[in-house]
C-alpha cells in the first residue's frame, strides 16, 4: 500500500492508503499539475500545464500541452508505465487530458481523465 494523494487521513484517523493503481494515477496527476522549478531537488519535473493557465484557449494550445505532457511521462514515469494514448483537446473554457496507460509491473491497461479551466 502507498500513501494516498493528496495527503488525508483516513476513518481511523491514520494516514490514508492506496493500491498501486490509484498511486500511478496520483503520480501522474501530481506530474500534470507541477510546475518546473516547483520541486528544490527537481527543478525540471512537471508538465508545465499550469504556466499556459493565462493562454488562449486553442487547438494550438492542446497540441502544445500533449507534446510536452508526452516528453514528461515518459522521462519521469516511463520506468512505471508505459504510455498507450494521450489526447488533449480544448473545449470552452476547459483543458481535458484523457490517457490510457498499461502498468509496466502488472500489465494491467488504465485510464484516467484530468480537467481544468483555464
Amino acid at each position: 500500500m502507498d500513501i494516498d494523494f493528496p495527503l488525508h487521513f483516513d476513518s481511523r484517523g491514520r494516514t490514508a492508503a492506496c493500491d498501486e493503481s490509484g498511486h500511478i494515477r496520483d503520480l501522474i496527476e501530481q506530474l500534470i499539475f507541477t510546475s518546473p522549478g516547483e520541486r528544490v531537488n527537481r527543478p525540471d519535473f512537471g508538465s508545465g500545464l499550469l504556466q499556459l493557465v493565462f493562454a488562449p484557449n486553442s487547438p494550438e494550445l492542446a497540441a502544445t500541452v500533449q507534446f510536452t505532457l508526452q516528453a514528461a511521462v515518459q522521462r519521469w514515469l516511463g520506468d512505471v508505465i508505459e504510455l498507450r494514448a494521450l489526447e488533449v483537446r480544448a473545449l470552452d473554457s476547459a483543458l481535458t487530458i484523457d490517457m490510457r496507460y498499461a502498468i509496466r509491473r502488472s500489465g494491467e491497461e488504465q485510464t484516467a481523465s484530468f480537467t481544468r479551466s483555464v
